[in-house]
């Protein structure tokens, strides 16, 4: 019996896990090639070198709502292969994860390279030829002359005098990168544009940087309005997401904001990252509930200064700040605090406005919106609906989550049902 020739490109997790698992059958030959040096470099950096490799979220529906685009198509997959199955076939390869308390799922190592070590292991076990530092410059897809396709990997100069392989599966997992978006198109398939997802926002505020390190869990950020008017008629779509606030040295980071970016990734762009941002610091107490208590504060301790008695659940250094946000006299004793300006501290506390002049990225962990239009694809096997043989897994689909692990959970998932397709067709 033939060998079935796949030919996978790019060595992250996505593009591991599809060939690992089309491997494992009988008369199937895998080459994963992988353009750096090293493979599997975004897990290595992924959690801070730990490695959030999913979520404890065994509920396929409720896992979906963890993602701005893709959800709806991840419905059906994640009844296939979800983050339980992952915890599984880890565990078998001798990894054990662990839940922290807001169900990211790390390696009890807290070591990343467990995880890499673990996929590199399998594809050596299961026969991937792993081949690194090969730069794909095309792919021809050829019809044979009984019907069947054929692709051809076409490398560029100096690997091995231009060396090109054919194969009669191709799988494409190359991420975000320009190369693999350039292949696709060149076998007949559109994008969605990509542009970025999950990162931090730039606030021009010298005393807000200087609070850098304080959090605030949960705190409440909203998009209220786009900044560059004149360009874009309509303003921003009232977007807000609730989680830990960090403040950095540039402006404004952590879950809240990380999932903001995520869900606006796309209104966000088109102002070109200028936009209003609304955060409540208090979500927990409605604005009667918190005017109440500062006049409470002002009853009771009148002869205290502002500054030094703060009488609500946040540190005094961001309260110090936020005082001085409302245009309220540090130096005042809560006596002789008017209620005009208790009104003014209950609008900062519950509603403080912000200017988003720019975007950062979350540490190494980037991650894009947009990609091969799902519309396209068989989730089924997660073949290509325009180029028979070829199939997609991972980032380099129009799918994107928010952080905690569900962008890993995407390319397990795709990965998983890539190969079953591969293996069916």
């Amino acid at each position: 019996m033939a060998s079935t020739e796949v030919v996978v490109i790019g060595g992250g997790a996505a593009g591991f896990f599809g060939a690992i698992h089309a491997a494992q059958a009988p008369h199937t030959r895998v080459t994963l090639l992988e353009a750096g040096r090293q493979p599997l470099a975004k897990v290595r950096v992924s959690g801070g070198g730990r490695c959030n490799v999913t979520h404890h979220c065994f509920e396929p529906s409720q896992l979906v709502q963890n993602y701005p685009r893709g959800g709806k198509a991840l419905r059906g997959a994640f009844s296939k292969f979800q983050p339980l199955d992952v915890v599984r076939w880890f565990n078998q390869e001798g990894v054990k994860l662990k839940t922290e308390a807001d169900g990211r799922m790390f390696p009890i190592t807290d070591d990343s390279e467990t995880i890499v070590e673990a996929l590199m292991f399998a594809a050596k076990k299961a026969g991937v030829n792993l081949r690194t530092n090969v730069l794909v410059q095309k792919i021809e897809a050829k019809i044979e002359h009984l019907g069947d396709r054929k692709f051809e990997v076409i490398l560029k100069n100096g690997e091995k005098n231009g060396e090109n392989i054919i194969c009669d599966r191709l799988l494409l997992a190359t991420g975000s990168s320009p190369s693999g978006y350039a292949i696709a198109r060149s076998l007949g398939h559109e994008l969605e544009p990509p542009v970025p997802s999950l990162f931090t926002f730039n606030i021009k505020d010298s005393k807000l940087h200087e609070l850098a390190g304080v959090s605030v869990n949960p705190a409440i950020v909203k998009l209220i309005s786009s900044a560059n008017s004149e360009k874009k008629k309509s303003s921003l779509n009232p977007l807000e997401q609730s989680g830990a606030l960090l403040i950095t040295h540039w402006g404004l980071s952590g879950p809240a904001v990380l999932k903001l970016s995520a869900w606006a990734a796309r209104e966000l762009h088109e102002c070109n990252y200028q936009a209003k941002l609304a955060v409540n610091w208090i979500p927990s107490l409605k604005i009667e509930a918190i005017k109440q208590i500062l006049l409470t504060a002002k009853a009771d301790q009148p002869k205290k200064f502002v500054s030094n008695y703060c009488p609500l659940e946040i540190s005094l250094r961001l309260w110090e700040y936020l005082l001085d946000k409302a245009e309220v006299e540090l130096e005042k004793r809560w006596a002789d605090i008017s209620n005009k300006a208790i009104q003014q501290i209950v609008n900062v506390l519950s509603a403080s406005e912000y200017a988003i002049a720019g975007k950062g990225v979350f540490k190494e962990e980037f991650v894009t919106c947009g990609g091969i239009r799902l519309q396209d694809v068989n989730f089924q096997t997660m073949e290509s609906k325009i180029c028979s043989g070829l199939f997609f897994a991972g980032e380099i689909l129009d799918i994107d989550g928010v952080t905690g692990g569900f962008n890993f959970q995407n390319a397990w998932t795709t990965a998983w049902i890539a190969a079953q397709g591969i293996l069916q067709a």
